[in-house]
């Protein structure tokens, strides 16, 4: 399951730097995961050479693009919400073109076209090169449709925008894909096979976006732990050419310690792993290098083994614990977040209890929790009935989103009168006096403004905290400031 931004957000309307020259005005908004809003920006860099500069008017948008998320059925819901908000302003501005991206085009193709009457345009998230053919074929009067899965697009060729970013944290994608098949999840339908980027295309972006004064990256896959690139020429020093790509082959742990190396006071980050292919090697990477947060996104999804392997997980509790054991061993000051479905077909009380159990042996920092939704198309949708009644699905989850509260703040304890370093991002929300940013563990920090800007790494006294935030008060510039 990919992890999604926030479930409850709205999406967020893009806009980038205006191209001179340009005269059509492109209305993007983007739903779901990270690598829906990285997404946005590699459209919104194709089409600002189309011609297009992106506007946050809606009213005055000749192209409206939102980025679908089909994970759940609730952001489907909300994805179709918005198109009856495009149709009304259709009405006023009939010119105004509509087209759908991201997974929800990919899984419905030339339904969406069959039932939202609105829609104009349905590209699929290996498409997006093909945009200006099929925005031609719409200002022609057709109606256009790209949802072909491709086993090699990485876009690692497009140099993407920076959309409504606060030029201190950004994403570079490293691979697409996912081969897992997890019983409950729609991504491999979605969003095809795994494929892994050039991991010179990789360094070379993360080394533009230093340049360019971002202080914080996040390498971004549907399961970074995967990546796996076989590059270099043969050499006739290899009996075969199995033997050169062993020899010659990047593996994530290697690609992390490459971005490491080559931005030193760049902080790396990456989202999201799989348990089962998270390696020590990763870690030990993570334990080398002072720039690589200390941070793991680790779903786990469910704490009973039963449910495991009808998930099709390919992990069992024990391994998982294993896991947890060697982070905590190589890493201690790491965090671990987690996801986590409440219902899924077949599950039993005793079932959410091993949840619940699992849950107090790691003590996450913090999660993502939903019930389960069935999916069409998932093996689950297609083979298991969704037999946990509603009720019991909301109370399960309120008891896990409860114990996930008291872990959380458990963790955040943990900081009181220490000092953590800590990256301002933006204004806190709750207070212009106060600046927000997070600290290598991914934990939100607010302190007082005093004299520091955007950007800055600020070591912070922690002397208060909720389940989710620490407060404290700033002593000085970090050293790698």
């Amino acid at each position: 399951m990919e992890k999604t931004i926030d479930e409850n957000k709205q999406g967020e309307s893009l806009v980038l730097e205006q191209k001179k020259g340009n005269t059509r005005k492109l209305f993007i908004e983007s739903y779901g995961c990270a690598m829906n809003f990285s997404d946005s920006e590699i459209v919104a860099s194709i089409l600002s050479n189309e011609g297009f500069n992106t506007t946050q008017s809606l009213e005055d948008a000749d192209l409206v693009l939102v980025n679908t998320c089909s994970i759940r059925d609730k952001a489907e819901q909300t994805v179709r919400k918005r198109l009856e908000k495009y149709n009304a302003v259709k009405r006023i501005n009939p010119k105004m073109k509509v087209g759908v991206l991201g997974c929800m085009a990919e899984r419905l193709k030339t339904k969406f076209l069959e039932e939202e009457k609105i829609v104009d345009l349905v590209v699929g998230p290996d498409a997006y090169k093909d945009l200006p053919n099929l925005i031609a074929e719409v200002d022609e009067g057709r109606d256009a449709i790209n949802v072909i899965l491709s086993k090699e697009e990485t876009y690692g060729d497009i140099s993407p925008v920076r959309l409504n970013s606060n030029g201190v944290t950004a994403f570079v994608s490293i691979t697409r894909g996912c081969d897992n098949m997890c019983t409950f999840c729609v991504v491999p339908f979605t969003r095809g096979r795994e494929r892994s980027r050039d991991p010179q295309s990789i360094i070379e972006e993360v080394n533009d976006l230093w340049a360019k004064g971002y202080k914080e990256i996040t390498l971004l896959g549907q399961n970074v732990d995967s990546y796996l690139w076989y590059g270099g020429g043969l050499k006739k020093d290899f009996v075969n050419a199995t033997e050169m790509q062993k020899a010659t082959a990047v593996n994530f742990a290697q690609l992390l310690e490459l971005c490491a190396k080559a931005q030193p006071n760049m902080r790396i980050r990456f989202s999201t792993s799989n348990p089962q292919d998270l390696t020590l090697d990763v870690i030990e990477t993570m334990a080398k290098y002072d720039n690589i947060c200390k941070h793991i996104h680790l779903p786990v999804q469910s704490g009973s083994n039963r449910i495991l392997k009808e998930m099709n997980r390919l992990h069992t509790r024990e391994e998982y614990f294993e896991l947890i054991d060697n982070i905590r061993r190589i890493l201690p000051e790491c965090a671990i977040s987690q996801d986590l479905i409440a219902g899924f077909p077949t599950e039993t009380e005793e079932d959410h209890q091993d949840t619940l159990s699992l849950m107090d042996y790691v003590k996450y920092n913090f999660g993502y929790m939903f019930t389960y939704s069935e999916r069409p198309g998932t093996l689950a949708g297609r083979k298991m009935e969704d037999d946990v009644p509603e009720e019991t699905k909301k109370r399960r989850l309120a008891e896990i989103v409860q114990r996930q509260r008291d872990h959380s703040e458990i963790r955040t304890k943990e900081y009181l009168d220490t000092i953590v370093e800590v990256l301002i991002e933006r204004e806190s929300k709750k207070s212009d006096q106060q600046w927000s940013g997070r600290t290598s563990q991914n934990i939100v920090a607010v302190f007082p403004k005093e004299h520091y800007n955007i950007g800055d790494l600020v070591k912070v006294k922690v002397t208060d905290c909720t389940s989710a935030t620490l407060i404290g008060t700033a002593l000085g510039y970090s050293k790698d400031n």
